[in-house]
């Protein structure tokens, strides 16, 4: 079986307002249950697991009936760090379950099917695979001053797509500030991983310029 951990932990502050990121609405429903229908899009047999700080969960259950919003998915308690809330979606997952887990920021409702479907598809064969698109800006190196080429550099999105038994096992090492997303996780237990193709409507909702473009896309 596969499953995807949906995180959602962000606190909303970057948006300027009491209501966390996840829960603002775009065309009439929160982001949070857009980002989980796209994944029920995908696939009716994928099991869905909702990570989500504890002192949010009541909101979002009276945001479901409000909404009438029946997609099924398994709760678990955030973390304190991004790491440890993957490390209580994991804990949901059987020891010895075989499949591909991915892991998708819960302010991402744009990623597409097809996107989502390659994830899972490569990571059956290089086991940690992350979606990425390219820099279209100039990128400038703030130390030196200089500009870099900007084909040596990619944006990374979510869902990053793994191997269930690879993942659980990175998961416990010891947390490390340097583990900016799963894939370095992977990458600091020694397993190299690859990339697809994203898509560049699969934007990170973070501040208010974000849900003007989400607006627009819905």
């Amino acid at each position: 079986m596969d499953y995807v951990i949906i995180v959602a932990g962000g606190k909303g502050l970057r948006m300027g307002g009491d209501i966390p990121k996840q829960f603002l609405p775009i065309g009439g429903l929160p982001v949070l249950m857009r980002t989980l229908m796209r994944f029920r899009e995908y696939s009716q047999s994928l099991q869905i697991i909702l990570v989500l700080p504890k002192a949010q969960q009541e909101y979002w259950r009276e945001l479901c009936e409000k909404h009438k919003f029946t997609v099924e998915y398994l709760l678990a308690d955030g973390g304190e760090t991004r790491f440890h809330s993957v490390q209580h979606g994991l804990a949901l997952i059987p020891d010895d379950a075989q499949g591909v887990v991915g892991v998708h920021d819960g302010v991402r409702p744009f990623v597409s099917t097809d996107v989502i479907r390659a994830c899972y598809e490569a990571a059956r064969t290089h086991k940690a695979v992350i979606p990425v698109t390219p820099v279209v800006e100039t990128l400038r190196h703030i130390p030196t001053q200089k500009n870099v080429m900007r084909s040596d550099y990619c944006l990374v999105q979510t869902p990053q797509t793994f191997d269930i038994q690879l993942l659980k096992a990175a998961n416990r090492q010891p947390y490390s500030e340097a583990f900016t997303d799963d894939a370095s996780v992977v990458e600091a237990f020694g397993h190299p991983v690859a990339m697809v193709d994203g898509n560049r409507e699969n934007i990170k909702i973070t501040t208010p310029f974000d849900l003007k473009i989400a607006e627009t896309l819905i």
